[in-house]
C-alpha cells in the first residue's frame, strides 16, 4: 500500500513528485515517460533558443532526480482508478493492481489533429498546438489557426495582437457568434475562411504552405510564417471518468487547493478546468496538489 501514486509525468507530475520525495511518502509516480509535452518545442527558422522563456529547465531538473530513483516510478499506462473503502486501487494496462491511500491526477491532455499528409512530418518545425505557448514568437509575422470554436477564437485573438496577419480556417462560421467571434470579424488584420477542408501541410525544413479545399471543391494554397491547429484539446480522464466530477469538456473539476470531490483524490495541470497551457502554471499546481494530498494524509500515515 502506497501512501500516494502520482499518475503523469508531464511538469505537474514531476513536481509533485519531487514535493513527496521531500516530504518523505512512500509514493509511486505512473506514466509512460518523464517529461509529458516540455520534450518537445516550437522550433522555427527566426528564433534561437535564448530567445524562449521555457519552465523546461525546471521540468529536467525534477526528471533528472526522478531518473534514478527506479523504485518511485513505474513506466506504464493507467487503465482505471477505483475507490473501495478507504484506499485506491490502480490498474495499469499491463495488468498490475497497485493501492494507495491518495492519488494525484496529472495526466494532461492530448490534441485534436487534422489527420492530413504532411501534419505529422512538420509537428513543431513551422506547425504547433498551443498558440497559447507560443503567440510572442510571431509578432509581425502571418499565421494560420485552424479550427473554429473557443479555443480556436481565443489563439486568433492573442495572435492578432502580434502577428501582422492571422487567417483563420473554419469548418462553420455558426461558432463564431460570440462576443470573441464578432470582435474577430471585424479584426482589420484577421480573415477567416469558412467551409475549407485541409488537404496537405507542405513545406521544406519547416512547414510553409497550407493546402485547403474549399466549399465548391477548388485547391487553393496559403503561405504563412507558422501554423497551429486548435481544434480541441481532449483531457486524459478516461481512468477516472465514472469516479470524478468532470465538466463539460471532460475537465476534473478541481478547487483551489487542487481538491476534486472524492476526497483523497487530487488532480493538477492542463487535466483540470484551471488549465493554463503553460509549464510554469502546470509546475505550480502539481506543488499544490502535493501538498494538499500530504495534508489529507499527515492523520493517515
Amino acid at each position: 500500500m502506497y501512501d500516494l501514486i502520482i499518475i503523469g509525468g508531464g511538469p505537474a507530475g514531476l513536481t509533485a513528485a519531487i514535493y513527496a520525495i521531500r516530504k518523505r511518502l512512500n509514493f509511486l509516480l505512473l506514466s509512460k515517460d518523464l517529461g509529458g509535452k516540455t520534450n518537445y518545442h516550437l522550433s522555427l527558422p527566426w528564433v534561437e533558443d535564448y530567445q524562449v522563456i521555457k519552465g523546461l529547465e525546471i521540468v529536467n531538473k525534477f526528471r533528472t532526480e526522478l531518473e534514478y530513483l527506479d523504485f518511485a516510478r513505474h513506466m506504464e499506462a493507467v487503465e482505471t482508478v477505483l475507490k473501495t473503502n478507504q484506499h485506491f486501487t490502480v490498474s495499469t494496462k499491463g495488468g498490475a493492481l497497485l493501492e494507495s491511500k491518495a492519488v494525484i491526477l496529472a495526466t494532461g491532455t492530448r490534441q485534436v489533429r487534422m489527420n492530413v499528409p504532411g501534419e505529422k512530418q512538420y509537428t513543431m518545425r513551422g506547425l504547433c498546438y498551443s498558440a497559447l505557448s507560443y503567440a510572442p514568437l510571431f509578432i509581425d509575422k502571418t499565421v494560420m489557426v485552424i479550427g473554429d470554436a473557443d479555443l480556436a477564437q481565443r489563439s486568433v485573438g492573442e495572435l492578432a495582437t502580434v502577428a501582422r496577419e492571422v487567417t483563420m480556417v473554419c469548418a462553420d462560421d455558426k461558432l463564431l457568434d460570440s462576443p470573441l467571434g464578432y470582435k474577430l470579424q471585424r479584426s482589420q488584420n484577421v480573415k477567416i475562411f469558412t467551409g475549407c477542408e485541409i488537404v496537405e501541410v507542405q513545406g521544406d525544413e519547416y512547414a510553409r504552405k497550407l493546402i485547403l479545399k474549399d466549399r465548391h471543391g477548388k485547391i487553393k494554397e496559403y503561405l504563412a510564417d507558422g501554423m497551429f491547429v486548435e481544434k480541441a484539446l481532449t483531457p486524459n480522464t478516461s481512468m477516472v471518468k465514472d469516479l470524478v466530477e468532470l465538466d463539460k469538456l471532460g475537465r476534473i473539476v478541481i478547487d483551489s487547493a487542487c481538491c476534486t470531490n472524492v476526497p483523497g483524490l487530487f488532480a493538477a495541470g492542463d487535466v483540470t478546468n484551471s488549465y493554463a497551457e503553460q509549464v510554469l502554471v502546470a509546475v505550480g499546481e502539481g506543488a499544490k496538489a502535493a501538498l494538499s494530498a500530504y495534508e489529507y494524509l499527515l492523520p493517515r500515515i
